[in-house]
């Protein structure tokens, strides 16, 4: 990916902004740019999968719910500390991600989304009936903090956010993604040309899983509970609108998405549940009228004013 003078310059001053960011905000404030940052891990992981695969992956949610719940029952029954959950949420979400996509992703056309919209709705109803060993609608409560300091959990969030772009974006541009993006345009053809289509598809939705159950523990870490909503439609709706409001297969679409709707959704938390209505009519709108989404066009344009390329 090649990054023009003035993107660069703008990336430099988002980049200087969220590291200040501490000196001069509340906790609140904090909080807000702290969740927006796991937005935007969700949002980049699950942007790799359907942007490059052209598979709609409605049961994103099952893999957050999966790591948000793998370490919490590992700190709340067995006393595991926080950093090893966040290593077994990935592993575990990584491991449903192969479990899931083994099946849904041999079938056609839209049964793919509906197996996993499936697939995420029963795992939560689950959730509430085995409350026994769940915590059911309560959830898990009283987590260990992976910091006492929100200032030092948000550096930490940060840096687990660029870290997740770097590694998206070297997948995205690696041979492994342009595989990706030949499937989409043409599977039939690959597979005539040797391609193992099936092994290519399950292993993007494994990255995309890793990253999505990475997000679901800092989450859980950030709040101290995990509950049910983890893996509800709710949240999926949240992530796939900051995708394609942001730009759906562009990765800095997803990161101006998830950043700008998180903190427009701080705005409206007065509405209520009215806010999802906000982010259905946006998104609406954007399909209508901004098929590229709204942040990935800015950036191309951004682009073609005068500066050297560089590449990052």
């Amino acid at each position: 990916m090649t990054v023009r003078g003035p993107q660069a310059a703008l990336v430099a001053i988002v980049l200087a902004a969220l590291v200040l960011a501490p000196l001069f905000s509340g906790d609140y404030l904090l909080g807000v740019l702290t969740v927006a940052l796991i937005y935007v891990i969700w949002a980049m992981s699950w942007d790799f999968f359907t942007g490059l695969s052209g598979r709609e992956n409605f049961g994103y949610q099952l893999f957050i719910g999966v790591g948000a719940y793998a370490t919490a029952f590992l700190d709340a029954n067995y006393g595991v500390s926080p950093w090893i959950g966040l290593g077994a949420a990935v592993l575990t979400a990584a491991a449903v991600g192969v479990i899931i996509g083994f099946p849904t992703l041999r079938l056609r056309g839209p049964y793919f989304a509906l197996a996993t919209l499936a697939a995420a709705e029963i795992t939560q109803h689950m959730l509430i009936i085995l409350w026994e060993f769940t915590g059911g609608e309560d959830g898990v409560s009283n987590l260990t903090p992976l910091f006492s300091s929100s200032v030092h959990y948000y550096y930490f969030v940060f840096a687990a956010a660029i870290a997740s772009t770097a590694v998206l974006v070297a997948l995205t541009h690696s041979r492994w993604g342009l595989l990706l993006r030949a499937i989409r345009g043409d599977e039939a053809g690959c597979q005539a040309a040797g391609i193992n289509v099936t092994f290519y598809k399950i292993a993007g939705l494994v990255v995309s899983a890793a990253f999505a159950g990475l997000g679901g523990a800092l989450y859980a870490s950030y709040q101290l509970h995990v509950g049910p909503n983890t893996m509800s439609v709710t949240l999926l709706i949240a992530i796939a609108s900051m995708v394609y409001v942001g730009g759906l297969g562009t990765v800095y679409g997803a990161i101006g998405g998830a950043i700008v709707l998180t903190l427009l959704g701080e705005l409206l938390r007065d509405a209520g549940e009215y806010r999802l209505l906000v982010y259905a009519v946006i998104l609406i709108l954007v399909i209508f009228f901004m098929k590229n989404g709204f942040v990935a066009p800015l950036w191309k344009r951004l682009g073609k004013t005068r500066g050297r390329g560089v590449s990052p």
